[in-house]
This record gives structure tokens, sequence and C-alpha cells, in this order.
């Protein structure tokens, strides 16, 4: 299979794995649902790569610690929206979080052109109202938004953990972290839904479509593909997630709702290629110096500003899989 369709497998089971998330709700509720979600993506994660946290540092738990505050935050608050918007609006609404985020560790003012487009693609969709006819509930979106709060959060913390801990170990940690926070809030929900027929399977197929089988095909695809391209394919996730609202929840969008969306598709993509445009630029040119050549070199580790692949500089993790998450 070629990268870009590994992406796009990975947006549309992700998407799908969303879907099946709201038709259990009504069996464990948004709580319930978000933990048997990560629940069973940190048990499979723990199986399969199985951390070696043995002789981990203060600075590595915590890192894990802050990015599984991420995950059950992030996860939380979108699927708590998802009860109460449509799935593609709820998408789009999250992307905001990380466009933010691109425009604040930004120097350049074109990256808030970036913003301004996207904010107008959400006033577009609050306009055009949802499938029911009515407007956007407030609620609901200000949940979406929390959401993508919790996401950008989560390109920090997933950039400090990346550096403080190799390989997926500290993926699997964090997940296992996000279940535990939510299990006070969690446990009853979760309870409810397995006493249901298909509860478990339900569970189970969320917490593979939406986790595992994105994370795997992410990371297939980014061994092949350029870290920019990779952020412009995942930016697609909107039109994506609306298809899989309207194939699976019957979720119709209007003409005006769609444009709404294309605008934040659009403000994602171009963001996400001027970022890696500046970064090239920075790398072509040279530093002036500012320090005499006895004093060492002029860069120690960590002190470069933030390239691809940070989270500061994209919006969007563009140097690692998508949350599994949200």
């Amino acid at each position: 299979m070629g990268p870009v369709l590994l992406v796009l497998g990975s947006c549309t089971s992700l998407q799908i794995g969303a879907a099946l998330a709201v038709h259990l709700f009504a069996l464990g509720g948004s709580t319930g649902t978000t933990f048997l979600r990560l629940g069973l993506a940190a048990l499979v994660l723990l199986l399969v790569v199985r951390p070696r946290v043995r002789g981990w540092t203060r600075g590595q738990w915590r890192a894990a610690a802050a990015l599984g505050l991420a995950l059950a935050g992030m996860n939380l608050s979108f699927y708590t929206a998802l009860s109460r918007i449509d799935l593609g609006t709820a998408v789009t609404i999250e992307f905001l979080g990380p466009l933010a985020l691109a425009a604040a560790t930004s120097r350049r003012a074109r990256d808030l052109l970036w913003v301004g487009l996207a904010l107008a693609g959400v006033g577009v969709l609050g306009v055009a109202g949802e499938t029911h006819g009515d407007g956007l509930d407030p609620v609901g979106a200000g949940f979406a938004l929390l959401a993508g709060a919790f996401w950008a959060g989560y390109i920090r913390a997933g950039a400090r953990l990346g550096r403080e801990v190799p390989g997926h170990g500290g993926l699997a940690v964090a997940t296992a972290v996000a279940t535990l926070v939510l299990a006070p809030v969690g446990v009853p929900g979760a309870l409810r839904a397995l006493q249901a027929p298909d509860g478990l399977l339900l569970a189970l197929g969320t917490a593979v479509l939406a986790s595992v089988v994105p994370y795997s095909l992410e990371l297939a695809a980014l061994r092949r593909l350029p870290q920019r391209t990779f952020g412009v394919l995942l930016s697609l996730e909107p039109v994506v997630a609306s298809l899989a609202g309207w194939a699976l929840l019957g979720q119709a969008l209007t003409l005006l709702a769609a444009l709404g969306i294309v605008l934040v598709v659009v403000a994602s993509a171009g963001a996400t290629w001027s970022a890696g445009s500046a970064a090239r630029e920075r790398a072509r040119t040279p530093r002036p110096r500012t320090r005499d050549p006895q004093d060492g070199p002029e860069d120690g580790p960590g002190t470069a500003g933030p390239g691809p692949g940070t989270g500061a500089d994209a919006p969007c993790p563009t140097g690692q899989p998508a949350p599994p998450g949200g």
C-alpha cells in the first residue's frame, strides 16, 4: 500500500472508530466510552510495546504523566462534544487547537492569517447549524474547543516525552496514565456498557479502529513520506469525519457547513505547508556569529528553535502519528 493511502486509511479508521463510539454512548455515556477506549488501547500498547520503565528518571515519569493528562482531557472533551454535535463539526472545531498553537509559537504574520481563515470556517459552521436544523449546540462546540486545547497540549507534551523516552514505551505508559485519571468518572459507565450484549464488541472496535490501526498505519507512512506531506494529508481529517458521520450516523451536511469545513481544511494544510517552508529556509540561512569562538559552540543541545516534528511549528504533530484519540 502506498504511503498516501496509509495516511488516508489511518484517517478513515480513526473516524469509523469515532462513529462506533457514538453508538456506545447510549450504553456507557461519553465518560464510560472514553474510559473503555483508552483502557483497551493501553492494554494493547502495553502488551505489544512492553515499556522498560525500570530505571526511569523523575523527568521521564513527569513527561509521561503530562502526556497522559493531555490524552485524558482530549479524549473526554472530544467524546462529550460528539454526544452533542455532529462528528464532522466536532473534528473541524477541534483543529483550532493545533492551529492556534502554530500561530502562538510562530514569528510569521501569515500564520495568523491561517488561524483567521480557520476561525471564519468555524463561524460559518455556527451559522449553518447541523443535521437537525437547529443552531450549533454551544456546549458541544465548547467541548470541541476544549478538546482542541488539550490537543495542543498533547503536541507539546508529546514532543517533550519523545525527547525524554526513546521508542514507543512513553506513549504506552501515557495511555495507561490517562486511563487511571479517568477511572473515577469512567468506571460506572464502562460497567454499564459491558453488561450489554454488544457492549464489549463496540468497545473493542472503537479501541482498535480509533487507536491501534491509525497509529500503526501512520508509523508506516512516516517512514516513507516527508513530514510536511504527512501533515497536509492529516489536514483532510475533517472531510473524512464528515463523510463518516454521513455514511455511518446519518449526519448530512448543508452546503454552507461544507464550506466552513473546507475553510478549516485549507487553513490547516496551508499552515502545515508554511511551517515546512520556513523550516527549510532556516536550514539554508546561516546564523550570524554572536559569540567568540573560544566560548564554544553557539547552540548546545536543546537550545535550537523548534523544527518540524516538535509540534511547535506545525498545526499537527507532523513528526509523529496523530494522537490515539479524538
